[in-house]
């Protein structure tokens, strides 16, 4: 069966975005939703909707997870759990698709989609269902939906005030591509109650290649 090619940026173009969102969620107490350990990049809404982008060789990745309300793949256990019809997230795909799918399965969690990028484009198995994954809102897939995260995660905070870091403050620490200092994240944040080192250190994970 034929894999669906998809028009999704390229692994390493996201790292920027990525890290900036784990530099501002570190920084605000919530470091477990937006974070690298390298191969591995996780991104979660902290509602049970997460995705993960797995790092392999010769540029290689698989994009994976689920929208825990709009995933209707039900795939492998999933599908027995939910007394509901499979689709197969692997349907023709290669074999370097699997061992990320076993990680997730070994770790009891359901999927929703499947994403391998070759080295050059990003691809899926052939199906008609909804995955989820336009639900998930990854924020790291553009760099609007990047300073939007950003700026919520900021009004959130208890001594924020209201107050919102100028775009240039924001493009900044996406720009900084995960070289990112302490003082960079104190810029985006409120006075009190905003872990700099914590957020820098976090974008500096991101590193690691």
């Amino acid at each position: 069966m034929a894999l669906v090619q998809l028009d999704l940026p390229d692994p390493m173009a996201l790292r920027g975005r990525w890290a900036a969102l784990a530099a501002v969620q570190a920084a605000s107490g919530h470091g477990e939703r937006c974070r690298a350990l390298w191969p591995l990049w996780h991104y979660d809404d902290g509602h049970g909707s997460w995705a993960d982008l797995h790092h392999l060789d010769e540029g290689r990745a698989v994009l994976l997870g689920q929208d825990r309300n709009d995933s209707e793949t039900f795939y492998a256990e999933a599908s027995d759990f939910f007394e509901e019809k499979e689709t197969d997230l692997l349907a023709g795909a290669p074999e370097w698709w699997e061992p990320p799918v076993r990680r997730v399965r070994e770790s009891e969690l359901f999927l929703g989609f499947v994403y391998g990028f070759d080295g050059n484009a990003w691809y899926r198995a052939d199906y008609e269902t909804e995955d989820g994954f336009t639900s998930v809102g990854l924020p790291v897939l553009a760099t609007a939906l990047t300073r939007g995260k950003i700026l919520a995660t900021v009004r959130r905070m208890p001594d924020s005030e209201g107050g919102r870091p100028a775009f240039e403050e924001i493009d900044a620490l996406i720009d900084a591509d995960g070289e990112v200092d302490a003082g960079m994240v104190a810029a985006v944040g409120p006075s009190v109650g905003w872990d700099a080192e914590a957020g820098a250190a976090a974008a500096r994970g991101f590193l690691t290649a």
